[in-house]
C-alpha cells in the first residue's frame, strides 16, 4: 500500500463519516444550538487582533457589540426566546460596551465618547428596570400593599 492510496482512503473515510453524521442530524443539532458562536467568534477575533496590534482601536466598537449580542443570543437560544422580552435593553448595552472599549483603549479619549457610552448603558439599565416593572410591577405593588396592610393591622399606628 503506497502513501497516495492511504491518503485517498482517509479522505473517503472522512467523507463517509461526515455524510453519516449529517444524516443522523448531528450537524443540524450543532447548528441550531450553537449558531450564535458565528457572531461571538468574530467579536473575540477582533479583540485578539486589536490587542495583538494588528487592527486599529476603532475595531473595538464592533468587537464589543458582537460579543455582547452573541451572549444575548446564546441566552435566548439555550434557555427560551421568551426571555428576550426582558433582555432586549441589553442590545443598547452592547453599543455602550463597544463605545466604552474604544474610549478606554483608543488613542483619543474624548468626553463625548465616554458620555455616549455611559448614557447608553444607563438607558439600557433604566429600560430593563422599566420592563421588569411593567411585567412584574403589579405583583410588587400587591406585595407592598399586603405588607402595609398587615403592618397597620398588627401594630395599629396612630395617625394625627
Amino acid at each position: 500500500m503506497n502513501k497516495q492510496s492511504a491518503a485517498v482512503g482517509v479522505l473517503i473515510l472522512a467523507a463517509g463519516l461526515v455524510i453519516l453524521l449529517g444524516k443522523l442530524g448531528v450537524f443540524a443539532f450543532i447548528g441550531t444550538v450553537f449558531w450564535p458562536l458565528f457572531i461571538l467568534i468574530p467579536g473575540i477575533l477582533l479583540h485578539v487582533l486589536y490587542f495583538g496590534r494588528l487592527l486599529p482601536a476603532v475595531s473595538l466598537i464592533p468587537a464589543g457589540i458582537l460579543t455582547v449580542v452573541s451572549v444575548l443570543l446564546l441566552v435566548g437560544n439555550w434557555f427560551d426566546w421568551s426571555s428576550m422580552k426582558y433582555l432586549w435593553p441589553f442590545f443598547l448595552f452592547a453599543v455602550a460596551v463597544g463605545l466604552y472599549e474604544y474610549y478606554m483603549f483608543g488613542e483619543v479619549r474624548t468626553r463625548g465618547l465616554w458620555t455616549a457610552s455611559v448614557v447608553l448603558a444607563a438607558l439600557s439599565v433604566v429600560l430593563f428596570l422599566l420592563t421588569l416593572m411593567w411585567t412584574w410591577g403589579l405583583y410588587i405593588i400587591a406585595i407592598v400593599l399586603i405588607l402595609l396592610g398587615g403592618w397597620m393591622v398588627w401594630f395599629r399606628p396612630r395617625f394625627r
